[in-house]
């Protein structure tokens, strides 16, 4: 399906964003292996979330949805069933990256599979610390999906370095420790999210800059009774859209601010964008916020790389920011964007060089020419069937000459179902 975006002679008004995909995820996951109910409130329709509901239910654990309600009869460490068929993750990779943790701790014999991009994406870096801990597990070619678990023999507690900065990893491991009887320990010298120690009420001690984080059979995993915070990686897509557009006001109601996940909040603040935070709350153990941007006069920035974890979904918005911006923007340190949903990195110089941005791609970045007078060129953008190079593409849309297509834009379902109706809200 091609979307046709018009240039928006305004953007004006107030989203109710989808439900945080991180925290939902999570919360499905974790009240599996808790005792008890769990009632998660506002959980995401998007697909990805709904791909980790589907195979809890293979998993033999009781799934009821009730509109964006979802109640989850908890099984315990020790009742997971195993299933009839293979575990499909659809496109989801943390879907696949936490699941794995679980039923490979749980000594669960399962097969997981993935769409073909999931399928394209290694899945190595669980593979090795996880094999480490004792877990049998065989993939394609040693690193992609289809990944088989096998049985073990308990697991091998360790003290686990991340290699790279990656709450999927992270939470990997952290997951099969919950499974061991004496402590796994991860240590993070740079911080991601840490929705996986608020929500599960892990351990953790400082080390050198970073910390390090516990887990093992002595923890309770606790029951996920709260409602899910709006998403920040889709209110970062208005954020920008109305920061770089010359008549704009968005509202953003109850958006998940946690202090691992909101970087780019803190850069489109430090390059002048016009960005009110109030009515700052809690949802459950998440902080929450309102959020209003408004029309900007944005700078260009040299992107601090110790940042990059924190906002690695919103980089590729953020790219759309520094085209507006007075100067010449950097980013360096993002290889990761190479191995996401497409090439990230790869992708987003193709969207903006067909808008005319003036751009350089390297290794691990991009360096990008801004001009707050900027007028990009309609065109026909490819959205890699990558959700964010979809929405990305349409926010430079907005402010295009002419109407510009985005192509196989169905691919936004899935993180936010609604973008194209709500992009056609704020413009109408």
């Amino acid at each position: 399906m091609n979307r046709t975006v018009e240039p928006a002679s305004s953007l004006n008004g107030t989203v109710h964003l989808p439900p945080d995909k991180s925290i939902s995820h999570r919360s499905a996951l974790f009240a599996a292996i808790a005792e008890g109910k769990s009632v998660i409130k506002n959980y995401s329709e998007a697909a990805d979330p709904q791909s980790t509901l589907e195979c809890l239910r293979q998993l033999g654990v009781s799934v009821k949805k009730d509109g964006n309600k979802v109640t989850i009869e908890g099984v315990g460490r020790e009742g997971l069933q195993t299933p009839a068929a293979q575990l499909n993750c659809g496109n989801s990779g943390t879907t696949m990256r936490l699941l794995s943790g679980i039923v490979a701790g749980a000594g669960i014999e399962c097969e997981l599979v993935g769409d073909e991009s999931l399928s394209s994406r290694t899945m190595k870096r669980i593979i090795d610390p996880l094999r480490a801990m004792g877990c049998t597990i065989d993939a394609r070619d040693g690193e992609y999906a289809p990944i088989k678990i096998g049985g073990h023999k308990g697991i091998k507690p360790m003290r686990y370095p991340l290699p790279i900065a990656s709450a999927q990893l992270k939470s990997c491991v952290l997951l099969a420790g919950l499974f061991g009887d004496s402590p796994t320990e991860v240590i993070e010298q740079l911080p991601s999210r840490d929705h996986t120690e608020r929500l599960l009420d892990l351990k953790s001690d400082s080390y050198g800059q970073g910390k390090v984080i516990r887990s093992s059979v002595a923890d309770v995993i606790p029951s996920q009774n709260y409602s899910v915070p709006a998403d920040f990686s889709a209110a970062a897509f208005w954020l920008v859209g109305g920061a770089i557009h010359p008549a704009a006001e968005i509202q953003l109601k109850k958006v998940g601010i946690n202090p691992s996940r909101k970087a780019a909040l803190t850069i489109l603040e430090k390059m002048g964008a016009d960005l009110a935070v109030d009515n700052e709350s809690a949802e459950g153990k998440e902080p929450v916020a309102d959020l209003t941007i408004s029309s900007s006069n944005l700078s260009a920035i040299d992107l601090d790389p110790a940042l990059i974890p924190n906002c690695i979904d919103e980089l590729p918005i953020l790219m759309i920011a520094m085209a507006f911006a007075d100067g010449i923007s950097t980013i360096t340190g993002a290889e990761e964007l190479r191995h996401k949903e497409t090439d990230r990195l790869e992708a987003m110089y193709d969207i903006l060089d067909a808008a005319g941005v003036n751009a350089e791609l390297a290794e691990d970045g991009i360096t990008i020419h801004g001009d707050p007078n900027f007028t990009p060129q309609s065109a026909t953008f490819k959205s890699y069937h990558d959700h964010r190079m979809a929405m990305a593409a349409a926010i430079l849309a907005t402010r295009a000459d002419g109407d510009s297509t985005v192509k196989d834009a169905e691919c936004t379902e899935i993180s936010y179902p609604d973008f194209w109706t709500d992009l056609e809200s704020l413009s109408a």
